[in-house]
């Protein structure tokens, strides 16, 4: 099936917009240095994907909207790990202590701001995030980081799931490979949040910003 025909498919069933909601958070998913390090079997290359994130960060604490960071830690066992542990050939390098988890060059995180420890792909599971934006009382998560068709895609759908608009930011998410990574781009714009540029959500949190 060509592009167009797979565009055609979906057109009238699926595609419709959610649109932004009046209470953002921003959440950056596991930008941590494993990503970005050429020596790491989860190298994936994609510095513009935080380089864009960097921006959002700044244009988010511009605006007073929260900022959420995720990273994967486990225990020394990993018995914390289960299924997904044992699945993977990589999740080794988020043995609590390893280098490979920690933020890249450019990424830090403010003492007051909430940092969530997961273990598995999507950041609502298993931890405080949906009770936090409740309490919070967001309507909007903004996403960024990686994988587009790991962490990013779970959370995009659990976050659906939950209630909150899902806003997936093209330009602040990576992946290792072009291909799953338009896919997953293409299905979570289809079927559960929107996806948009990193000029849109600027636009957006200032305007935030400008009515607080």
């Amino acid at each position: 099936m060509t592009e167009q025909d797979l565009s055609q498919n979906y057109q009238g069933a699926f595609g419709k917009r959610i649109g932004f909601g009046t209470r953002p958070a921003l959440i950056m998913i596991d930008f941590v240095e494993a990503y970005f390090s050429p020596t790491c079997a989860l190298f994936a290359g994609c510095e513009d994907a935080l380089a864009s994130a960097l921006r959002l960060q700044e244009a988010a604490w511009d605006a007073n909207v929260p900022v959420i960071y995720t990273n994967v830690v486990y225990n020394k066992s990993a018995l914390n790990g289960g299924r997904f542990y044992q699945k993977s050939m990589t999740l080794h390098n988020f043995i609590e202590g390893s280098p490979m988890g920690a933020w890249p060059k450019g990424l830090v995180p403010r003492d007051d701001e909430l940092v969530i420890s997961k273990q598995y792909p999507s950041a609502f599971f298993g931890t405080s995030l949906a009770s936090t934006l409740t309490t919070l009382g967001i309507d909007t998560l903004i996403h960024t980081g990686v994988s587009t068709s790991g962490c990013v895609r779970a959370t995009c759908v659990d976050c659906c799931s939950y209630g909150f608009i899902p806003i997936i930011v093209r330009d602040a998410v990576g992946d290792r490979h072009p291909a799953p990574h338009e896919a997953n781009l293409f299905d979570m714009d289809a079927k559960y949040g929107d996806v948009v540029r990193e000029a849109e959500v600027i636009t957006y949190l200032a305007s935030i910003g400008n009515q607080k």
